[in-house]
């Protein structure tokens, strides 16, 4: 069976060290989390994930759930584990304290839900959704609907889920055919089919409240004809207790490839209550709030299923014995050498370790300024770091879910044959990091979102205040000669970002398929880019702990895998550059009948 550790020494580095999260304690939220809770907070969350989730993974997803008559069944020991989550008050550790919240930053629980995803990728799905649905209802919803639903859903007793997907339509949402009548109560009948609706039955919460998108009769066609209402499973009475079930059901679940112990279900509205959230036609509005939050998460799953195949590929390329080394017997009292001396079997973990260390910092950085824009008085830098998030979400969500089904893959490739056994548990997270690239959006359209929508919002002014954010570390090191390999390979980066983005403003316009056509690769150049400079702050801190006479074995690590990120990695953007730069012609030229 496999084995998982929480990166808890990481964390702290890139919230402590890197980040300097302390310095932020004017804040709401941070002025609550000094260092030591931190740490503590970050110890606790790493057992329950060690030795609750974990032990559970495998054999959830070997069980799977079972549905009857509508009434789903968890593996074993999920409805324990659940209890145990709710207990230790995990569900609302970022949520607002007026409803039963901890009022944590947001960048702390980004780090627990790398653990949680780690640890047991499909459990962490039901407490993550309800995350969406609170983040919605907390934006959106009236007084008394947040007083009515967010308690619950803070506290994990309630869950809640996201109802988008139809048969017949997914990313275009105009074609929706569920409808939605109003009453003269001012609630509505909600009647229609949803698909892949992940935690849509389950029998680990009291109740569960469906967001819904539908459309009103007689609005106007298309996606602005969407709203979104809130659709219990058991209606709430007026003093907060539970009443008659609604008319909404689980139909089947689905048999997939991998998260096979979430339920993904087909849900049945037939006639079922419904109360709007948010304006009536706006709905899109209200659920890309949820659809934010879940996206950034999505990305986090990526990452989490390339650390923990990591661990696991290399504790299995320490102890499995195959040939000798083509550069000379390096054990010679064992009958042949660990394959963790061959080149290849380096590569392949190097490119694992170096993306998830550089992409973990990347995650936190992006959280940080999430509390920065929803926490900071001055509101110019509020907006300067919401601009950034909404440029980085597509990057975060398709990026670190591209390369972390990428290195799931390269982890099983180090077991060999092994790796495609199941009792190894490789293929499991293989399986599992696939789904990541597919939901919230796929990551073809997360790249069509960054090229077609958020570079050019706002004027630019995401791209601008990001760049000018590396520009500015650049500058403030440029005389730095031990990190020079990092600003030099920082810096390249950057300029084909710059450059990448440049192009698109030139050729675009003139034919949408050339922003289509380059779109997934200027999303990995991106990608690489804010890795390096990711890189390039982990590596600086090392080298001034050096400096100091503080370093530890530790920041000589992290100085061996940013050196090879920036050496092996780096490098791709001019080729990603040079692709994107060749436009729609190649890729459009096929007739569609000859494919």
């Amino acid at each position: 069976m496999p084995t998982y550790k929480a990166p808890v020494d990481d964390i702290r580095f890139v919230l402590h060290d890197v980040l300097n999260i302390e310095k932020y304690s004017n804040l709401p939220g941070f002025a609550d989390a000094p260092k030591d809770v931190v740490d503590a907070i970050l110890e606790e969350g790493a057992k329950l994930c060690e030795r609750v989730l974990a032990p559970l993974n495998q054999p959830g997803d070997q069980e799977g759930c079972k549905i009857e008559d509508g009434v789903v069944t968890t593996p074993k020991g999920f409805k324990e584990a659940y209890k145990t989550f709710v207990e230790g008050g995990w569900p609302g550790i970022t949520s607002d304290p007026a409803y039963g919240g901890q009022g944590m930053p947001y960048v702390l629980g980004f780090a627990l839900n790398e653990f949680v995803s780690s640890s047991n990728m499909a459990f962490g799905m039901y407490p993550g959704l309800s995350h969406g649905a609170y983040e919605a209802i907390h934006v959106w919803g009236t007084d008394e609907q947040r007083e009515t639903y967010l308690p619950k859903l803070v506290t994990g007793e309630w869950t809640g889920t996201m109802n988008l997907t139809e048969p017949h339509c997914g990313t275009d949402l105009g074609l929706l055919r569920t409808r939605a009548e109003p009453q003269a109560d001012g609630t509505y009948k909600i009647t229609g089919t949803k698909i892949f609706i992940s935690a849509g039955e389950q029998d680990l919460s009291d109740n569960i409240i469906h967001l819904v998108l539908a459309k009103i009769p007689g609005g106007p066609e298309g996606v602005k004809g969407i709203s979104l209402f809130i659709v219990p499973k058991f209606m709430v009475n007026a003093d907060g207790s539970l009443g008659a079930r609604n008319a909404v059901k689980a139909g089947n679940i689905e048999h997939k490839m991998g998260i096979c112990a979430n339920a993904t279900c087909v849900m049945n509205y037939d006639g079922a209550t419904g109360f709007l959230i948010g304006e009536a036609h706006k709905g899109l509005r209200a659920m890309f709030t949820m659809m934010n939050a879940a996206r950034l998460g999505v990305g986090v799953q990526g990452l989490s299923q390339a650390e923990v195949a990591y661990q696991n590929a290399a504790a299995y390329a320490k102890e499995r014995l195959q040939m000798r080394s083509i550069s000379g017997t390096k054990f010679p009292e064992k009958p042949a050498d660990p394959i963790i001396v061959h080149p290849d079997v380096r590569r392949m973990l190097l490119s694992i370790r170096a993306f998830v260390e550089g992409a973990r910092a990347f995650y936190l950085w992006t959280g940080l300024k999430i509390d920065l824009a929803h926490r900071d008085p001055d509101a110019s830098v509020r907006e300067a770091n919401d601009d950034i998030v909404a440029l980085v979400t597509p990057v975060v969500k398709g990026y670190l879910t591209d390369k972390g089904f990428e290195s799931a893959v390269n982890a099983q490739q180090v077991f060999g044959g092994h790796g495609y056994i199941k009792e190894w548990g490789m293929e499991q997270f293989v399986r599992d990091a696939r789904i990541t690239q597919i939901y919230e959006g796929a990551n073809g359209v997360q790249a069509l979102d960054l090229v077609g929508r958020k570079l050019g919002q706002n004027g630019g002014r995401g791209l601008m205040s990001y760049i000018g954010e590396v520009e500015k570390f650049l500058a403030d090191n440029e005389g730095n000669a031990d990190l020079k390999p990092f600003l030099e390979g920082l810096r390249a980066a950057t300029n084909d970002l710059r450059d990448g983005a440049m192009w698109f403003m030139q050729n675009g316009l003139t034919n949408p398929d050339n922003a289509g056509a380059g779109s997934v690769d200027y999303m990995h150049l991106f990608g690489i880019q804010v890795l390096a400079y990711m890189w390039s702050q982990m590596a600086k801190v090392a080298i001034e702990a050096k400096a100091a006479g503080t370093a530890t074995e530790f920041h000589d690590n992290k100085l061996v895998v940013g050196r090879f990120f920036i050496a092996r990695i780096v490098p791709d953007t001019a080729s990603l550059l040079a692709k994107l730069s060749t436009g729609a012609d190649t890729i459009m030229a096929l007739d569609a009948a000859n494919f």
